[in-house]
């Protein structure tokens, strides 16, 4: 073997250099590709108007901080799930409750609905994602149709169904993400590459896409081809975790929230950045992203209480949103781009239009 005469320190360090000098290449030849910025081309086109969004609805019921939550397909159905260990099915209309699960465990990170809108899943500090049944008979007790799916070691961070109800994506804290049949719980793919907890996923948009995008605290957001495991794209330009990431409606970018106050838009097929959205009065993280349905919108919330939102072409902010006494946690469009819900540490969650 060539590295036998070398030291284990020695063979290393040369390791290392080479891959930093790899790293270095790989960047000079993305800047040779990196002619134009966004907010350049976009000078031509029409500045948004004024625009009123307002909270609508106030859904409060968690005893504790909110920490996530996801839209029904039907535009109505909302799950939240907090760190009071409970996980509650809403209308978001109406603002009843409908379904309302206890976990063995508080600090319940992730929770998805599942295309259907027959069954939700949840998990947390409890490394494992389960999911639930729905149904409409009210004597029905959840707790005991539950199946635990994905086992992971460390806790659950993300999860969320791929196209049908029989398969879901997780993302933990043990620094992968992984793809599990929900029937058998069998372990269908497993995503490693993180140096880090990962904090976030995204499923890309299309119906064949067949790809997902992760976020994480080692500062990087990796995109990854579901069928064999390997990461196809990574991107590394923020300065701290990332917390959320979200595809564009056309799944030919995502976009990134992070722990360094800003959020950035990185286009999959120029393969770089090409947006930073961000304020030298903005000092706190971005906890959550999501795009309007046209994709010229994104709704950030952030650990300073608020929400903004951003021209995603122009690069400023058009709109700052009051309203949350705590930090927003979780943040989503509804399926029909008519409204969008916000999760908060002060226990409740708003429905904006």
């Amino acid at each position: 073997m060539a590295t036998d005469g070398l030291h284990e320190n020695e063979t290393l360090a040369s390791l290392r250099s080479e891959a930093e000098s790899l790293k270095g290449k790989l960047d000079e030849e993305r800047a040779k590709l990196h002619d134009v910025e966004l907010h350049q081309v976009a000078e031509r086109v029409e500045a948004l108007g004024q625009f009123v969004m307002k909270t609508r609805r106030t859904l409060k019921g968690h005893g504790n901080k909110v920490l996530c939550m996801d839209w029904c397909k039907d535009k109505r159905r909302i799950v939240s799930s907090s760190q009071d260990g409970k996980v509650i099915v809403w209308d978001s209309f109406s603002t009843n409750k409908e379904h309302a699960v206890t976990m063995p465990c508080t600090w319940v990170m992730a929770c998805a609905y599942a295309p259907s809108g027959c069954a939700i899943a949840c998990g947390g500090l409890d490394n494992k994602c389960s999911v639930y049944p729905l149904t409409f008979d009210k004597n029905e007790n959840m707790a005991a149709k539950k199946k635990s799916v994905a086992m992971h070691t460390n806790y659950l961070s993300a999860c969320s169904f791929t196209n049908s109800d029989m398969q879901i994506l997780t993302a933990s804290g043990d620094g992968t993400c992984a793809l599990w049949d929900v029937e058998s719980g069998q372990l269908l793919q497993s995503f490693h590459g993180h140096g880090a907890d990962v904090l976030c996923l995204d499923l890309a948009p299309s119906e064949t896409g067949n790809t997902f995008v992760s976020g994480g605290c080692d500062k990087k957001a990796m995109v990854w081809d579901m069928r064999s495991g390997q990461c196809v794209q990574a991107f590394e330009t923020h300065e701290s975790d990332i917390n959320s990431v979200r595809y564009y409606p056309s799944g030919d970018a995502f976009a990134s929230g992070s722990d360094d106050a800003t959020c950035r838009l990185y286009d999959l097929r120029a393969d770089r950045e090409v947006a930073i959205y961000s304020k030298e009065s903005i000092i706190f993280g971005a906890s959550s992203v999501d795009f309007s349905l046209s994709g010229r919108l994104l709704f950030a919330g952030y650990n300073d209480y608020t929400i903004n939102v951003w021209d995603v072409l122009k690069g400023s902010r058009v709109s700052i949103l009051f309203g949350h006494e705590n930090r927003v946690s979780t943040l989503r469009v509804s399926p029909d781009g008519t409204a969008f819900c916000s999760g908060s540490w002060d226990h409740t969650l708003r429905v904006w239009a």
